[in-house]
């Protein structure tokens, strides 16, 4: 187990595994005394770096569950890049799969029934630089609300077989499979997506709910063949926006009563839709999630009134954090957050998205910011200008490309990109071009790239 920022080793992933709620439970509480025993206390954060699966999933459950906060980073990252975060977040341990081992050999501890936290996950903004979403530490009433606003939303119990799609540094990886085990339920975990595996799962195990970003869905729809899909009493999507075809084939493949879709962020939830919502209301992200309201300025910003056992901050970053919320009339709510995005509300208060964050790429469920990814390309030798934008993807929903300008070719750009950026993150298409869009004020027109450089529609 290693302290400070020591990196351990890059995470590789195992076969698909049947994780039970009381083989869950005896994991966590070691796991848990295993961190306390190491010196962790309420409020410390802790990396991890571990394999993806059964064990890392308890002990984070674990971790929270006695107020331990795990820190929860991409598993593409370069090691410069994860150190860059690691410094930011300032755990006390980083856990690779040799100290999860450890961990899981600790004293049995007593636990918390609901998690104390949420995970600490890390979100780009416009700066190009990552912020920590910290949650701080809940008592135990806020960490019920937390945990029954989840479960009664999508009526987790200990029927329920959930199979998780998405890696476990996604937020809704860890929300739902943490609230299916301490429903009682059973979580199924299989590594990286992969289309063909993950029908295979369906068939053979038999889940009852799942979670795809869309790219998903299109993936196991290209296969020849799909499997009896009728055991799933709920299959939801988000992530990204889902083609309005996608959405009828999946409604039609696992029923619409079963389908259902939700607009959040890391930071926190705004929405849930049901499919016949959505076909009264086409295009809709859905309504406020219970205990929620949706507002937006006259700009188009979307506000959502949070309750208490959902605020968070952005990880020393007090200035960010003052913009991401405004107080809300009602006393009882923490305030009101946004996270940038913009959209109109119909008079039946469904929410309808403009746009995303500012300048924000999608790509197959994954957010990457351009001024992240601009900041780095800009230390390339000969490279003078650089802009960074999505086009749409009928495989990942957007890809990354670029155009730039300089003493450099596409090769170029792509090879440093290969060291030093993280493979969800490179550009996909490079473009060499004599100048950059800009209006008469200088600013980068980003959103006419796509047309210009690949056609319209594009």
């Amino acid at each position: 187990m290693s302290h400070g920022h020591t990196l351990g080793v890059r995470p590789s992933y195992a076969v698909t595994e049947e994780l039970t709620a009381a083989d869950a439970e005896v994991r966590q509480r070691c796991a848990a005394g295993g961190l306390l025993a190491a010196g962790a206390a309420t409020g410390d954060r802790v990396a991890f770096t571990a394999t993806a699966g059964a064990n890392l999933l308890c002990a984070v459950l674990g971790a929270l569950r006695v107020g331990v906060v795990p820190v929860l980073t991409h598993a593409g990252l370069l090691d410069a890049e994860r150190a860059e975060l690691f410094d930011d977040a300032d755990p006390l341990l980083v856990v690779d799969d040799a100290a999860l081992d450890q961990l899981l050999r600790g004293p049995a501890t007593e636990l918390a029934v609901a998690p104390l936290a949420r995970p600490m996950h890390y979100t780009s903004g416009t700066t190009g630089r990552a912020k920590g979403v910290w949650s701080g530490v809940l008592d135990e009433a806020e960490a019920a609300a937390l945990l029954a606003e989840e479960v009664e939303l999508w009526q987790f119990d200990a029927r329920d077989v959930h199979l998780v799609c998405s890696p476990l540094y996604h937020s809704v990886s860890v929300r739902w499979a943490g609230a299916t085990l301490l429903s009682g339920g059973t979580v199924v975990l299989q590594g990286p997506f992969d289309a063909a595996r993950t029908l295979a799962n369906i068939a053979e195990l038999r889940p009852t709910t799942t979670f795809m970003v869309p790219a998903h869905l299109q993936r196991c729809f290209a296969l020849p063949e799909l499997p009896d899909l009728g055991a799933f009493r709920l299959v939801a999507h988000a992530g990204s926006p889902c083609p309005e075809p996608l959405k009828r084939a999946a409604a039609d493949a696992f029923g619409a009563d079963v389908l259902w879709e939700f607009y959040g962020s890391t930071e926190g939830q705004f929405t849930a839709c049901s499919s016949p919502e959505w076909f009264e209301h086409p295009g809709t992200v859905g309504r406020a999630r219970p205990g929620r309201s949706l507002a937006t300025d006259d700009d188009g910003t979307v506000w959502c009134e949070a309750p208490r056992h959902a605020r968070f901050e952005y990880w020393r970053d007090a200035e960010r954090t003052a913009q991401a919320w405004r107080p809300s009339i009602n006393p009882d709510a923490h305030g009101e957050f946004t996270v940038g995005d913009l959209g109109r509300l119909d008079a039946d208060g469904y929410l309808y998205l403009d746009g995303r964050r500012d300048d924000l790429i999608i790509t197959g469920g994954v957010n990457v910011y351009p001024a992240e990814v601009e900041r780095v390309l800009g230390d390339l030798p000969g490279l003078a200008e650089v802009a960074v934008f999505g086009v749409e993807d009928e495989r990942w929903g957007q890809r990354v490309c670029a155009a730039v300008v300089g003493r450099v070719d596409a090769a170029a750009v792509q090879a440093f990109a290969r060291d030093h950026l993280a493979p969800h993150k490179r550009p996909k298409d490079v473009r060499v071009v004599d100048e950059l869009p800009v209006t008469a004020t200088g600013k980068l027109r980003r959103n006419v790239l796509a047309e210009q450089l690949f056609g319209p529609g594009a």
